[in-house]
């Protein structure tokens, strides 16, 4: 009995990530399921070390599914050649504007970034990056900075067209956009994307709604990406139905897609987790991700090397 109560918590918990049941409180946990797959080994051990032989098939079921939906992140899937211009893209929640801006600028001037999506964007940090010079490093953009969470922005080197701004349902987080015009490439839109943040029970619905009404990929269209905080990671059925629509995960892409953006910078005891993300059109080739560090944020930017089919 005791060996059962070992092995059927990570045995439901490949059910609910496999099957996407998430709900509740669960749309919380399930963020974890890397922790999870590899704690999985232990009740295996635990289980063959008794010669409990059910439990043990359990086990090793479970940790073989776990870990299969989790290792994969870790390892580079290849992708398209990638013939067409580079563009470098870098996306950060800069956590109601407290993020140090010194940093970001740096960051965009030191990778010659091309194109910036930000959340969390407040009028007094709008003010800042520029102040510091990135209307010189990108001067085309579309902004919407509001006190507080809720605020939006995309930067470009090169001209916006079509541009917007859109707000979501849950926490009204907006999210910028437009059709950037780089040379050589066909036209490409970017948002910033932020739907809400599934951090307690009465929002879960919310979380659901924002994350469904992201715009869906157009793989037989236009080029399109989506960059920003999630509040999903690649565990959460939603995410994946909206990769599924013909997106490709970056990090994922490349092997670096168990790299943490979130937590624990505010000292909070919650290890790391993946939750911002840059999600391009399938027919982009992704070179390299890194994850970067800004201070005042509880996220870290993302950074994504791409290269776009030619125009």
């Amino acid at each position: 009995m005791a060996c059962w109560l070992v092995v059927a918590p990570g045995a439901a918990w490949a059910v609910v990530r496999l099957a996407g049941l998430e709900r509740g409180p669960l749309v919380q946990a399930v963020a974890f399921t890397p922790y999870v797959a590899a704690w999985t080994l232990l009740p295996l051990m635990l289980a063959v070390a008794l010669r409990r032989r059910l439990p043990a098939v359990v086990a090793a079921l479970t940790a073989f599914a776990l870990i299969g939906v989790v290792v994969p992140r870790a390892l580079a899937s290849g992708g398209p050649a990638g013939t067409g211009p580079a563009l470098r893209l870098l996306t950060a929640n800069l956590l109601k504007g407290q993020a140090d801006p010194r940093t970001l600028v740096d960051l965009v001037r030191a990778h010659r970034v091309d194109v910036l999506t930000v959340q969390e964007f407040t009028p007094g940090i709008a003010a800042e990056l520029d102040r510091l010079g990135l209307a010189t490093l990108l001067p085309y953009r579309r902004l919407n900075p509001e006190v507080g969470t809720t605020g939006s922005g995309l930067y470009a080197r090169f001209p916006i067209s079509a541009a917007g701004v859109r707000r979501n349902q849950g926490f009204a987080f907006t999210q910028a956009y437009g059709t950037v015009a780089v040379p050589g490439a066909p036209p490409l839109r970017v948002e910033s994307a932020h739907p809400a943040a599934p951090y307690a029970l009465d929002v879960v619905d919310e979380w659901w709604t924002d994350l469904r009404a992201q715009p869906h990929a157009t793989p037989d269209g236009r080029l399109s990406i989506l960059a920003g905080d999630f509040n999903a990671t690649l565990d959460h059925a939603p995410l994946r139905d909206l990769i599924h629509t013909g997106y490709v995960d970056a990090a994922d892409a490349v092997g670096a897609g168990l790299t943490g953006t979130w937590g624990p910078y505010d000292g909070d005891p919650i290890p790391p987790v993946t939750i911002d993300h840059v999600l391009t059109d399938r027919r982009i080739a992704v070179r390299s991700v890194e994850v970067h560090p800004v201070p005042g944020s509880d996220h870290r930017a993302v950074l994504a090397d791409l290269r776009l089919p030619p125009g």
